[in-house]
């Protein structure tokens, strides 16, 4: 019975500490996982279930898992109907950006610099702050960003007109390589698709490194080695302090 008192008891322990380490490290884990952070995060983990094995002796060490998952659980449920408990937990969405001006002390809070927020605002292909009007770190660590309306791009509706259906690209050719099923699946054959390449100059199947065929019928290909002469730099430059 002490080795089983002990299991439940170190896994409580453990697991209260993982969540309070996790809330200490912040948002910024969630959103942006670097190496660094990788890291840190598997030791913390691997640290605190070493102390589970060393404490615990016996099969009765397989009772942790049990408990971590029903710890898991139980908070998952608590959070659902306690709002408090829920933002204790997980935090609460904090204002990034707001009509174009980046509130500072929100960063300094989370410990978020100039370029993770720059990195998420590009991610939303947001590439001026001026065309922000509200940018929100979510509990979750993703960033939300509603555009000033100016920037906002036009859609058919706004203009009352008729749309059609597109889904989701057919991948054609990957590596050199034809994916029969999928040219099959779209009623195409060899000579088409043969034909559809000479049409783009390409002689050499093996010479396409991607071909994917869009809901439209229209075919796009990458050949291998078009790289462009000139690419565009996105690095820091180094002389910069």
């Amino acid at each position: 019975m002490n080795d089983i008192y002990e299991a439940v008891l170190y896994s409580v322990i453990i697991f209260i500490l993982l969540v309070v380490l996790t809330r200490l490290i912040g948002k910024k884990l969630l959103s942006q996982l670097t190496y660094f952070d990788f890291v840190i995060g598997i030791t913390i983990g691997t640290i605190g279930g070493a102390f589970v094995t060393s404490e615990v002796h016996s099969f009765y060490v397989l009772i942790s898992p049990v408990i971590f998952t029903f710890a898991v659980i139980l908070t998952g449920y608590i959070s659902m109907k306690s709002v408090p408990f829920r933002k204790l937990l997980e935090g609460e969405p904090l204002v990034m950006i707001q009509n174009g001006k980046i509130f500072e002390n929100n960063l300094k809070k989370i410990r978020y610099n100039v370029d993770d927020l720059l990195m998420q605002l590009r991610e939303k292909n947001v590439f001026d702050l001026s065309e922000v009007e509200f940018a929100i770190l979510e509990p979750h660590g993703k960033l939300s960003v509603q555009k000033k309306t100016q920037y906002t791009p036009i859609t058919p509706r706004d203009l009352n007109l008729s749309t059609t259906y597109r889904g989701v690209s057919s991948e054609i050719i990957r590596d050199g390589r034809i994916v029969e099923q999928n040219l099959r699946q779209n009623n195409l054959n060899h000579e088409w698709l043969y034909n559809t390449l000479y049409s783009k100059n390409i002689r050499d199947i093996r010479n396409v490194f991607l071909a994917t065929l869009s809901t439209d019928g229209n075919l796009y290909v990458d050949v291998r080695n078009d790289n462009p002469q000139y690419i565009q730099e996105v690095e820091d430059d180094d002389s910069v302090i």
